[in-house]
């Protein structure tokens, strides 16, 4: 049955020219039908090279308003209208202008997982990945990181150089990872190395043979010469990487890493979005389209 429907999938999407974006957390039999897989930003940008009239984004909210940021002459559909973004929805631009207003001297940095609306008060967006290349060239010292305070702290560290304030928030999901529990997986997993996401606490990422963006952890674990690997990030990725490396063993950090927000998108949800009865189409205005993409550019300026 599955099948039947990815070929449906498959053979409607080339009949309406769409081009299907899956985040790398996308359950695997939605994968198999996706034009691009990645981390967030690197959808965006595949999108917005792709000749494609219809995107569909399989991931959430922020992720869908990415990619119509960077291609607004595009029809952007959100495969599953649920699937929303805690640490993205946690701050607005009313918080946030306050914030700056009292801190008139720092220049913000948005994390990229930041809803479009938040990132018109922005100076400069982040992937995981970039953050500190990019704060490194910020010719900035003082700099406010939001919304993640880890990956912040991650950044501070690498930047000692900087004055980096932060603000309390996150990934609600790579937080609640406890020092007990890298503990116990590494007494059941003694050769294992271990690649954790920055949005994980201090402690963690301080434990850590790796820490790196998603698709960070993907390639070095497929490079690495290591045979064992405790993933300390979303259950998915530790699944994904069993399929694709079966010759090595990999190890969810703990059975709770799960984002019930990325789950909640199915093959079906994608199924109804190319036969156009399902999904929700993201809509912008052209001030902020144009606002939005101004920290967006600057952040490729200064290193993609």
């Amino acid at each position: 049955m599955i099948s039947k429907i990815q070929e449906e999938i498959l053979r409607l999407k080339k009949e309406k020219n769409i081009c299907i974006l899956a985040h790398s957390y996308q359950a695997a039999e939605i994968l198999e039908v996706a034009d691009f897989t990645g981390d967030s930003y690197a959808l965006s940008v595949m999108a917005s090279k792709s000749d494609a009239d219809i995107l569909i984004m399989c991931g959430v909210r922020f992720m869908a308003e990415t990619a119509k940021i960077l291609s607004p002459d595009k029809t952007v559909i959100l495969a599953n209208s649920e699937a929303g973004c805690p640490m993205a929805e946690q701050m607005d631009t009313d918080f946030i202008s306050a914030v700056k207003e009292k801190n008139p001297d720092y220049k913000v940095v948005a994390y990229i997982n930041t809803t479009a609306a938040l990132k018109t008060i922005c100076d400069v967006c982040v992937t995981s990945s970039s953050a500190v290349e990019i704060v490194k060239k910020l010719p900035d010292k003082n700099i406010l990181f939001i919304p993640d305070c880890n990956l912040g702290a991650f950044v501070a560290k690498q930047v000692p150089e900087k004055n980096i304030k932060l603000l309390q928030g996150g990934c609600p999901t790579h937080a609640k990872i406890t020092v007990n529990e890298l503990k116990k997986a590494k007494e059941r997993h003694p050769e294992a190395l271990v690649l954790v996401h920055p949005e994980c606490s201090p402690k963690i990422s301080e434990m850590a043979d790796y820490v790196g963006s998603t698709s960070g952890i993907m390639k070095y674990a497929q490079n690495s010469d290591a045979k064992e690997f405790i993933i300390g990030t979303e259950i998915s990725i530790a699944e994904h990487l069993q399929y694709s490396c079966p010759d090595k063993r990999f190890y969810p950090m703990s059975k709770d890493l799960i984002c019930s927000n990325m789950k909640c998108t199915t093959l079906m949800d994608v199924y109804y979005s190319v036969c156009g009865t399902g999904g929700e189409e993201i809509t912008l205005d052209d001030e902020t389209i144009a606002k939005a993409r101004k920290c967006i550019d600057r952040m490729i300026e200064l290193g993609g």
